[in-house]
């Protein structure tokens, strides 16, 4: 099989990937819909929610007495809670919110498919240009977050993710695409497979961030307001806030070994660890915002609201880094393949 054909299969998982994104997103989509209705449901059965809650104390008493474990007592009041969740949500919607996950992970191995048929069309790690980049971005961002789905509900989160995920391709595919080829003298080294991987790798879990962030905040901004809204049914603000600093919490780490690779990568290359190249400059910056981030997070005097918005800061920066510097500023790191 030629290099060629597979660069052209490469290209038919790709667009494979798009059409199943795209009905995973409108599937999330109609789960969400689908939770406006159940919150005037859930109103109604608030009577029998207090039923049930006292039947469930009085069987944690029934298993203290019996000499049951604080968290064995705990269970039948969180099965109750799962249940009830479930009930308060028309099937139509169960069924969709199902098949957007099932799609989500297909995506995702199609998105792998994709980029293993590329990097064997060139024979190099398919890292080279933004197109790629892209489309590796998009493939770590489905598959942590379906892998992630596997231990929590994420239903709500589902079209936060499709959504940016689609129009990433879609922009790598019109705007950024670049025929498969063979990589610059300068990029040929095995810095490649480790600082590029892990900052894609960042990207993504940065981007999950990103979207439960946002969630976070447009959720308490109802909540303050005493509005009703589809995000009732969603976990509660502080929950999300605290989903959101633990994926920053796992993706900071990753953007400073990206940051201290590049520049022992820089000096095998240039001879120099910094040569304040503007790729250089705005990988640095990102990492001083999102530090901020975390230091204004564990700063009592400041509050949740204004560090979720330094992280939403710091992953405009990302964007920037990746749609404006790779393109419109000339430096060393010019590698986008437009």
């Amino acid at each position: 099989m030629t290099n060629e054909t597979l660069a052209g299969y490469a290209n038919v998982s790709l667009y494979s990937a798009m059409a199943v994104f795209t009905i995973a997103m409108l599937c999330h989509a109609v789960y969400l819909a689908g939770l406006l209705p159940a919150r005037d449901r859930a109103a109604d059965r608030a009577p029998d929610r207090a039923v049930d809650r006292a039947a469930d104390r009085s069987v944690e008493r029934e298993l203290v007495g019996a000499g049951g474990g604080g968290a064995t007592a705990q269970a039948p009041s969180d099965a109750t809670a799962a249940r009830h969740h479930d009930e308060d949500v028309p099937a139509r919607a169960r069924t969709a919110a199902g098949i957007g996950s099932t799609t989500t992970w297909l995506g995702g191995m199609l998105l792998l498919l994709s980029v293993v048929l590329r990097g064997l069309s060139v024979d190099r790690w398919p890292l080279g240009n933004m197109f790629e980049f892209a489309v590796m971005g998009s493939m770590f961002t489905s598959l942590a977050y379906s892998i992630w789905s596997t231990k929590r509900d994420l239903r709500w989160l589902g079209l936060f993710i499709t959504g940016p995920i689609l129009l990433v391709l879609g922009m790598a595919v019109r705007v950024w695409y670049t025929e498969a080829a063979e990589l610059l003298p300068s990029l040929q080294s095995y810095w490649l497979v480790i600082h590029v991987t892990v900052a894609v790798l960042a990207t993504a879990v940065f981007t999950i961030g990103a979207a439960a962030t946002g969630v976070y905040l447009v959720k308490d901004a109802f909540a303050r307001s005493g509005r009703a809204s589809v995000l009732d049914r969603f976990p509660d603000a502080p929950a999300l806030e605290r989903t959101a600093y633990g994926l920053h919490i796992v993706a900071f780490p990753l953007w400073t070994f990206t940051l201290i690779a590049g520049a022992i990568w820089a000096r095998q290359a240039w001879a120099s660890y910094w040569n304040w190249d503007p790729k250089e400059v705005w990988t640095f910056v990102i990492w001083v915002v999102y530090a901020a981030y975390l230091h204004s997070r564990a700063t009592s005097g400041i509050s949740r609201q204004t560090a979720s918005y330094i992280a939403l800061a710091g992953y405009a920066c990302i964007i920037v880094n990746f749609a404006v510097v790779n393109v419109f500023f000339v430096g060393q790191h010019s590698y986008s393949g437009l």
